[in-house]
């Protein structure tokens, strides 16, 4: 875990049962602070090189933020009984594969994390002898010999070590997804069926559903009900008391009521102010829940109107804001509104992100000296950083019955098994989930796998135009662009595929081509079928692969011909290999640039 650290008290982290460390581990722990580690967090270390700590954030492998605690008991936690944010989601917490053992390496601070730390981390790793690297980090746009996660996850795939790494938390703007390389495992976030909702209850009698976590509320108690654009602040000289901001509320006409806010926020100028609760507003899809400072919900446009218009025109307009309850999601699981969207915005012919993982309303392990929450042992939090150690722990899940498997291979397993999702609720289809909601289970046997390894990714960054130079600055060895090494994306043995078209007057016509390896059946003949919409043609040559031994591999063609007509339209297509018991899907993409 590459990360802000860890809370090793956790009972998430308990090592009752586990025996010693693998004779493989070669990693140690750095005690400090009071910092301990055991059988089950078998290895932490902490970097600063660029001199990043801070007051109240330990010089050790401590996490006093939170957000480490939280991805690694997500990855790898053990059943903890009676977890809960104050109440909320309260049963047993457990995380993805809990016999896991846990190495830690803190390369986030309060002030961020740095490029040095961050390779520093992936290299002592790598050495040490983990088996996944699991980083919520965001990456960033630019080349990858300039991105330290890119630059770091390829040495870690170099050395058989499958990098795990969130999307990015900027949706849902298109070509937003960061951690994008083709060697990466990039994670998207989807809901889960549990969301929590803080009703907001009028004097009229209504009721409306909003979002929050609220570990407190008012019980039904009616409170005065106040417009936050009623009640500015007109001494201290600061607009915006209708979006609340800090400073520009009258805490003579707020303190004591319920304050309806137009934006919403942390919730700490109510608080300031003396409000009871806030009505809070947003204008994006309202689809994840926040703590706040006080209790608070967040509802949408419309229903925020409705209840101004009560507060203006009711004499002494009342409100209550309940505690929040965790209610049934029917509609789940879909891409959240934040995670971030391809298309890749390096290489739009390699899909990202790969795949989706729940990465909303999360409850896993917090450190109690985590400024957010203070004291609390377990949170609940949002983003592609919950999804991304989600799909870490199903990786590792894999790589527990296949541990001969390269990280790609890994990877394939998870993609070409994933559960097929719907562009009827993520209308930017593959662009949000790539190959679908993660299925570990299915992983553990896929039929095929579309398998790679160094000099592939070697040949995919020389067909980029890289030069030996740039291209050693992620190798980080003696390769080289030479005519032998110059290959084409269409030719990455990658397990899904993507067409960006740039002209949409002219017919496309495309061929890919791919390698798949045997890991089902010795004797064993899978057949292809496409399914494609209109305008797209789809073939497969050949379309039958027969293969008379394991780790057998067989290569065949894909072409793309047709049109597309529209540029905000993703043509969805998929090929299926099967071989009737297996089910080897690859999602198919066309879209324009």
């Amino acid at each position: 875990m590459l990360d802000t650290g860890i809370w090793p008290e956790s009972k998430s982290f308990d090592d009752a049962g586990f025996g010693p460390p693998p004779k493989k581990w070669k990693g140690i722990c750095q005690f400090k602070n009071n910092f301990t580690c055991n059988n089950k967090i078998i290895g932490a270390r902490y970097y600063h090189h660029e001199g990043n700590t801070s007051e109240g954030n330990a010089a050790s492998p401590l996490d006093t933020i939170g957000h480490g605690t939280h991805t690694a008991s997500t990855a790898g936690g053990r059943p903890a009984a009676n977890a809960s944010l104050g109440g909320l989601a309260d049963g047993l917490a457990r995380g993805g594969v809990p016999s896991a053992r846990i190495a830690v390496y803190k390369v986030c601070w309060d002030n961020g994390c740095s490029d040095a730390d961050i390779l520093a981390g992936f290299d002592d790793a790598i050495a040490e002898g983990v088996d996944i690297i699991s980083i919520s980090i965001g990456g960033g746009s630019s080349e990858y010999f300039s991105d330290s996660i890119a630059i770091g996850s390829f040495h870690a795939t170099k050395n058989g070590v499958l990098a795990s790494c969130s999307a990015g938390n900027a949706g849902p703007s298109a070509s937003s997804v960061g951690n994008f390389a083709p060697w990466m495992f990039t994670v998207a976030a989807s809901t889960i069926d549990r969301k929590f909702i803080a009703e907001t209850k009028l004097g009229s009698g209504k009721v409306y559903q909003g979002r929050a976590l609220n570990t407190f509320g008012g019980n039904g108690k009616m409170f005065p009900l106040i417009y936050g654009g009623n009640a500015p602040n007109r001494s201290s000289g600061v607009d915006g008391s209708n979006f609340c901001t800090i400073g520009s509320l009258d805490e003579r006409l707020v303190k004591g009521k319920v304050v309806i806010c137009e934006a919403a926020d942390t919730g700490f100028a109510q608080r300031l102010a003396g409000a009871v609760a806030t009505i809070m507003q947003t204008d994006r899809p309202n689809d994840f829940a926040f703590e706040f400072e006080l209790p608070a919900s967040v509802l949408g446009v419309d229903d925020v109107t409705q209840i101004i218009q009560y507060s203006n025109k009711t004499k002494n307009p009342t409100a209550s804001v309940s505690k929040s309850q965790g209610v049934f999601d029917g509609a789940a699981p879909y891409v959240v509104s934040f995670s971030s969207r391809g298309p890749n915005p390096l290489t739009p012919n390699i899909l990202k992100p790969d795949i989706v993982a729940p990465g909303v309303d999360i409850l896993a392990a917090w450190s109690p000296l985590s400024g957010e929450t203070p004291g609390a042992l377990y949170n609940i939090i949002s983003g592609t950083s919950m999804s991304c150690p989600h799909a870490s722990g199903a990786a590792a899940y894999v790589k527990s019955f296949h541990p001969t498997w390269s990280p790609a291979a890994v990877k394939s397993a998870l993609l070409t098994t994933a559960y097929v999702m719907s562009s009827r609720k993520n209308k930017e289809a593959e662009l949000a989930y790539g190959a679908g909601h993660i299925n570990p289970v299915a992983a553990v046997k896929p039929g095929l796998v579309y398998d790679a390894a160094e000099i592939d990714y070697v040949k995919f960054l020389c067909g980029q135009g890289y030069t030996t130079k740039n291209l050693r600055l992620i190798t980080g060895d003696n390769s080289s662009c030479t005519a032998a090494t110059n290959g084409t994306v269409f030719d990455l043995n990658y397990p899904s595929f993507a067409l960006s078209v740039i002209n949409i007057t002219k017919p496309i016509s495309q061929t890919f081509h791919r390698t798949v390896t045997n890991v089902g059946a010795a004797n064993s003949t899978y057949r292809a079928s496409v399914s494609a919409p209109a305008g797209l043609k789809i073939t497969v040559e050949p379309e039958e692969l027969s293969f008379e031994a394991l780790l057998e591999k067989k290569t065949f063609a894909l072409k793309i011909e047709g049109e597309v007509r529209k540029t905000s339209t993703v043509l969805s297509a998929a090929l299926i290999w099967s071989d009737e018991t297996h089910h080897v899907r690859s999602p198919i993409a066309v879209f324009a640039s």
